[in-house]
């Protein structure tokens, strides 16, 4: 008997969002028994009908948490916010009192950085460890979805701005997080571990205006941006102020060459090599065009 179908049941908390949308489809595929936790229950019925149990609620409720973690086995847990520290202490603490086994926690890379919304993860992952609850924290490097924020910039006038400079980063693929998230949840081999995982090359801001603009058949330019002109643009965007101090960080550290390591975890893990920015490009041309 597979270890999707022994029993086991599975939380996924951000679970119409886009690396949850991912890790519910993956254990539905596989025949789990799968819950999710939203805010949204027509959001959640409109995505996945009647293939999973829908818990309603927030990870700042205690009251919904707790119901929605009763006789679950392995929690994916996804929190986000410079209070997530505070929602993955009480997220590990419900969810052991409740008998569950395993945590899994969508962490990010920048924690062995400490830039970033890293500096709030390493909180995050402490209160996790301190709860005695199994846990493996998969912890990406930036998301190649992230790119998509310049996709407006690039169909108004063919630049992307940001304040990278020259700095390399190596964006990971959605799938391969999604899939590196489900193999931590169902093989016992992770428990207790910290999975660092990127794409497979460190790439500029400039080699990745480049890559698009070969997929769409256009010439595009990327312009280096100094911080303040950087809060600027992120500000009329609506980010928050927080989250644009914190990406101020990471654009800094990759400036210093601190963000390019590349590690071979996802071709440890998933048996094959991750998925490129070309391809990402590729399947995401639409949206710059």
């Amino acid at each position: 008997m597979s270890a999707l179908n022994n029993g086991t049941t599975y939380l996924v908390t951000g679970a119409t969002g886009n690396i949850g949308t991912r890790v519910v489809e993956r254990l539905l595929e596989r025949g789990a028994q799968t819950r999710v936790f939203v805010r949204d229950a027509d959001k959640a019925t409109a995505r996945y009908g009647d293939r999973v149990e829908a818990r309603v609620g927030d990870l700042a409720d205690a009251a919904t948490l707790s119901r929605a973690v009763d006789g679950v086995d392995v929690v994916f847990l996804v929190s986000t916010g410079p209070d997530l520290a505070e929602k993955d202490k009480r997220a590990a603490s419900i969810a052991k009192s409740a008998g569950a086994r395993l945590l899994v926690k969508l962490s990010t890379d920048d924690v062995e950085h400490g830039v970033g919304t890293g500096v709030w993860h390493a909180d995050g992952e402490a209160a996790i460890r301190d709860s005695g609850i199994g846990f493996v924290f998969v912890q990406p490097s930036g998301f190649m979805d992230n790119f998509l924020n310049w996709a407006d910039a690039i169909k108004a006038d063919g630049v992307v701005r940001c304040a990278a400079g020259d700095g390399t980063i190596p964006f990971i693929h959605s799938d391969d997080i999604a899939d590196v998230a489900v193999a931590a949840m169902t093989k016992p081999q992770y428990m207790g571990q910290s999975v660092p995982i990127t794409g497979p090359e460190a790439l500029s801001f400039a080699d990745m205006t480049a890559k698009v603009g070969a997929v769409i058949g256009r010439e595009l330019r990327f312009q280096s941006l100094a911080d303040d002109d950087e809060r600027r643009q992120q500000s009329a965007w609506g980010s928050p102020q927080p989250l644009i101090e914190a990406r101020l960080s990471i654009f800094r550290a990759m400036r210093e060459g601190r963000l390019a390591a590349v590690t071979t975890n996802v071709a440890t893990i998933l048996g094959r090599e991750p998925i490129s920015f070309d391809q990402w490009a590729q399947q995401n041309a639409a949206a710059f065009r």
